[in-house]
């Protein structure tokens, strides 16, 4: 079962609300080393997020007239730089996810938006329950190869029932074959998201490739070498 926000987020949060002042965000994140703090309202509830990159906007040089010559987005953030309290200086709405939140998803967030910290939030209330950072998904690579393995089979399984696996410093390692060469990729995807999966090395071969034939001469899945190791059997 692939791995959820739940399985490495911290529940110890360090969150403010939206009357503290700038000096209290910046006290906060030093004496607890985080480069975010949620924002939240008296019922809890997530309305924002102050970051590092929000409080070192105060550093930029500002001139009168600026914000009526420059364009949205560097208004906005002259407005925040000039912000004395965490409402003026917040970022809003927050990006969060839940508990339920796969690890993947919960990456792919940090990376589409360049943010290193999600506030975790009761689904139905939106209350915060926790915090999840960008190191702590690098959690999903520590899971032993045991682990990975059985998941592996699991995944194997559903697509073949003849097929070896290793799995060595999370590199998992295919070898045995399948009908359809459908089957074999529609295989090798669902490996490739289990949870620790540095690497795919596959040795499987394919009796009949009803793969080629779909798409036109010269195309990607033509004659030729085959992506993901597949090797097609005489």
């Amino acid at each position: 079962m692939p791995m959820t926000v739940r399985d490495v987020m911290n529940r110890f949060v360090v969150a403010v609300e939206p009357t503290a002042s700038f000096g209290d965000v910046v006290s906060a994140m030093c004496r607890f080393h985080v480069g975010a703090v949620p924002v939240v309202d008296g019922d809890r509830r997530v309305i924002g997020v102050v970051s590092d990159d929000d409080l070192l906007l105060k550093d930029l040089d500002r001139r009168p007239g600026d914000l009526f010559l420059e364009g949205p987005s560097s208004r906005r953030e002259h407005r925040k730089a000039r912000g004395r309290i965490v409402s003026q200086i917040m970022t809003s709405p927050a990006i969060t996810v839940t508990e339920d939140t796969p690890l993947r998803r919960a990456a792919s967030l940090m990376h589409s938006n360049r943010i290193k910290e999600l506030p975790v939030v009761d689904g139905p209330s939106g209350r915060i329950v926790g915090l999840v950072k960008q190191s702590d998904l690098i959690r999903a690579f520590c899971r032993p190869a045991e682990d990975i393995r059985d998941d592996v089979l699991q995944a194997v399984a559903r697509h073949s029932g003849h097929c070896a696996v290793r799995v060595e410093d999370g590199i998992v390692h295919l070898d045995g074959g399948v009908e359809r060469r459908s089957e074999l990729r529609a295989m090798i995807e669902e490996v490739w998201q289990v949870d620790g999966v540095v690497d795919v090395e596959s040795r499987m071969t394919y009796e009949i490739d009803d793969v080629s034939r779909a798409v036109s001469a010269g195309g990607p899945w033509g004659t030729g070498p085959v992506e993901g190791g597949e090797e097609r059997r005489a």
